[in-house]
């Protein structure tokens, strides 16, 4: 009895002690490792014209102003993961001159991946974009207000872009002017139905259910559509938004894409 006794005692405590283990291994240490797994050009290069105009005067060009600090070599304070780095731009640390920014997600994107990359990435080549002149391409050769709007102010046939700098990355504006179809998310694809009675309608999802679609048509109509009244319901992979990867130069996508990067919403 007593041997089943000392048995049962010991199995309790190795148990425990694996517990233990646990707790303080890979599981715990992983919440101070977390880094993207991979980190893309088009927001360390947004973060590059972020950290240049925000950052320098404090950090200096290469990152290394700041005793114990070196962003080019990978050397920071108080920072092991990448929400550690968000946590210190957007709350700052008291006691120093680091203020807190109030930036954005996609803005933190970018120099969360600029800062994990500084060492390697080539700030001297970078191509900067110019919002003016992307707003001019938007609305001239792009043709982009034909069917944007933004802030209300234009076409419905597409998604209102607004706020498109705050909602995606500078990674995936990129990838949507050079790929719009293998880019575009599920919610944005427009869809194809047929009424029972032939007639074909085009357009772009606002609300769907279990029972009825509502979309704007080409035309600009709102539509709801009951789908037990429908021959066809198709969800498309295509899209009529063209690719600008050949139509426009380097500096002309990069001057589109800072002026998309630059609508925030209304202030």
């Amino acid at each position: 009895m007593r041997l089943r006794w000392l048995y049962l005692r010991a199995s309790l405590q190795c148990a425990a002690f694996c517990a233990v283990l646990a707790l303080c291994g890979p599981a715990a240490n992983s919440q101070g490792q977390d880094r993207a797994p991979q980190y893309f050009q088009s927001d360390i290069q947004y973060g590059a014209q972020i950290f240049t105009s925000q950052c320098t005067s404090c950090h200096g060009e290469n990152g290394d102003l700041i005793p114990g600090v070196n962003f080019r070599a990978g050397q920071f304070k108080r920072v092991i993961s990448d929400n550690d780095l968000r946590a210190t731009i957007t709350t700052g640390v008291p006691g120093t001159a680091m203020q807190p920014f109030t930036f954005g997600a996609s803005e933190l994107t970018g120099i969360v991946s600029y800062l994990r990359n500084m060492g390697s990435f080539n700030a001297r080549g970078l191509m900067m974009g110019n919002a003016s002149r992307g707003q001019a391409l938007f609305e001239g050769a792009g043709k982009c207000a034909s069917c944007h709007a933004v802030n209300g102010k234009g076409p419905r046939v597409a998604p209102d872009l607004g706020d498109i700098g705050a909602l995606r990355t500078a990674e995936l504006i990129h990838r949507t002017l050079i790929d719009p179809a293998g880019s575009m998310l599920p919610a944005n694809r427009p869809v194809h139905a047929v009424t029972r009675d032939g007639k074909v309608i085009n357009g772009r999802r606002l609300n769907e259910d279990t029972y009825t679609v509502q979309l704007i048509d080409e035309q600009e109509h709102l539509v709801s559509l009951t789908k037990a009244d429908l021959r066809e319901y198709t969800v498309l992979k295509s899209t009529s938004m063209p690719s600008f990867k050949d139509k426009f130069s380097a500096q002309e996508l990069a001057d589109l894409e800072a002026y998309l990067l630059s609508l925030r919403g209304v202030k």
